[in-house]
């Protein structure tokens, strides 16, 4: 069972979820609209992608993702200060109409600036903000965290550009029906602005690294970190470039409108596995 084959491994936990919900007849949940973000960064041997592992007490805890959450209905507040596609073009990528896409562009940015503390904005549209590690940013950073202000307000206060065009849309996934909390998300990749650090600062993650992709996939594989679906073929095709300059030009290609669904085949086997088919 290979990601090439296009099968994964599926956890024991959804297994269960996921044949607890056809012996009660149960009715799929609504998926909430989310965005998550793989950042990147040069190194030595390629480039590296920041991964966080999700606490137990969460959905999907104690598996490796990417920073990201759920679409607030904040983020539909319009921006003064906006750099890179409009919503309406922003709306064509993914697939949806212009406020909507605003909407997830500015859950993607936001998330990233609550669970790694990467800001992807600037004074302008032609720069980035420097180091946001310090105690002022740290308090606001808090302040988006526990809702005490919105995105567009912090921002605004600032006086800072909301860079949308460092944000590259890569694909959308649907959590399948059988989960109790269901995602439509929409990936992103991003390159760490220089002179920033990511932070583990949101108390959703009990361990956060980088890593080479090619090595993620290769310990995943291993059983030494648990992965879903929608990250170990993300991965994959990040793994694929041969350099950041290539993930850009890879990413002004990709489909990330059309949603894709993992669904569980051999449900009564003795090992059931996620299939894309």
């Amino acid at each position: 069972m290979t990601i090439d084959s296009g099968s994964f491994p599926a956890p024991a936990a959804l297994v269960e979820h996921a044949r607890r919900f056809r012996a009660e007849g149960g009715a799929p949940a609504v998926p909430r609209v989310a965005a998550t973000v793989l950042l990147l960064r040069p190194a030595d041997d390629g480039f590296q992608v920041y991964v966080i592992r999700r606490v137990a007490a969460m959905a999907f805890g104690g598996v490796y993702a990417f920073p990201g959450g759920g679409v607030d209905p904040s983020d539909a507040q319009a921006h003064p200060g906006w750099a890179g596609p409009e919503p309406a073009e922003w709306g064509r990528r993914l697939g949806v109409v212009p406020e909507a896409a605003r909407s997830v562009v500015c859950a993607a940015a936001r998330e990233v600036f609550e669970e790694a503390g990467v800001l992807l904005a600037g004074p302008d549209p032609a720069t980035v903000v420097g180091d946001v590690s310090g105690d002022d940013w740290e308090a606001a950073r808090v302040d988006l965290e526990k809702r005490r202000t919105h995105f567009a307000e912090f921002l605004t206060g600032r006086g800072l550009t909301l860079r949308s065009d460092l944000l590259l849309p890569w694909c959308r996934w649907i959590t399948p029906e059988f989960e109790p909390r269901r995602f439509d998300t929409y990936f992103f990749v991003a390159l760490l602005p220089e002179g920033q650090r990511t932070r583990d600062v949101s108390g959703e993650a009990d361990h956060t690294m980088w890593i080479r992709p090619a090595d993620a996939l290769r310990r995943a594989a291993a059983g030494e970190l648990t992965m879903l679906p929608p990250t170990l073929l993300t991965l994959k095709q990040v793994a694929a470039a041969g350099d950041l300059a290539d993930v850009a030009r890879l990413a002004a290609d990709r489909d990330a409108a059309t949603p894709i669904t993992p669904r569980l085949a051999d449900l009564d086997g003795d090992a059931p596995y996620f299939t894309l088919d």
